[in-house]
């Protein structure tokens, strides 16, 4: 799903113009990164968390010439899944299970850098 279809979806839900459900969709992403970068952290309920996470300086391969490298430290943006999207998501495997769909990957960590 991209912010098109987000736009379009909620537009349709409360009978708003897309041009204006666009305007309100982009001020609440902008809001979401501002307050991110300025206390690093942004906490949604029943949705979840971002965070702002601190990334050592660490030694790396290249994997083309094997020589090591040092990565810099960096700040990473992480998203940790609130309970209620969690429990929608185990209930979405529980179906598929049920349906004789193919099996569910095992639970990985919940922290994943945000796309």
């Amino acid at each position: 799903m991209t912010k098109k279809d987000i736009v379009r979806t909620i537009a349709e839900q409360l009978d708003l113009p897309q041009l204006r459900t666009r305007r309100l969709v982009q001020l609440t992403f902008d809001a979401i990164i501002e307050t991110l970068v300025r206390e690093q952290r942004v906490e949604l309920r029943n949705f979840g968390i971002f965070q702002i996470k601190k990334r050592e300086e660490r030694t790396a391969r290249n994997p083309r010439t094997g020589e090591q490298v040092v990565v810099p430290a960096k700040s990473a943006v992480t998203f940790k899944p609130g309970k209620e999207m969690e429990a929608r998501v185990r209930d979405l495997d529980r179906q598929t299970r049920l349906a004789g769909g193919p099996k569910a990957p095992p639970p990985a960590d919940t922290e994943h850098p945000a796309e």
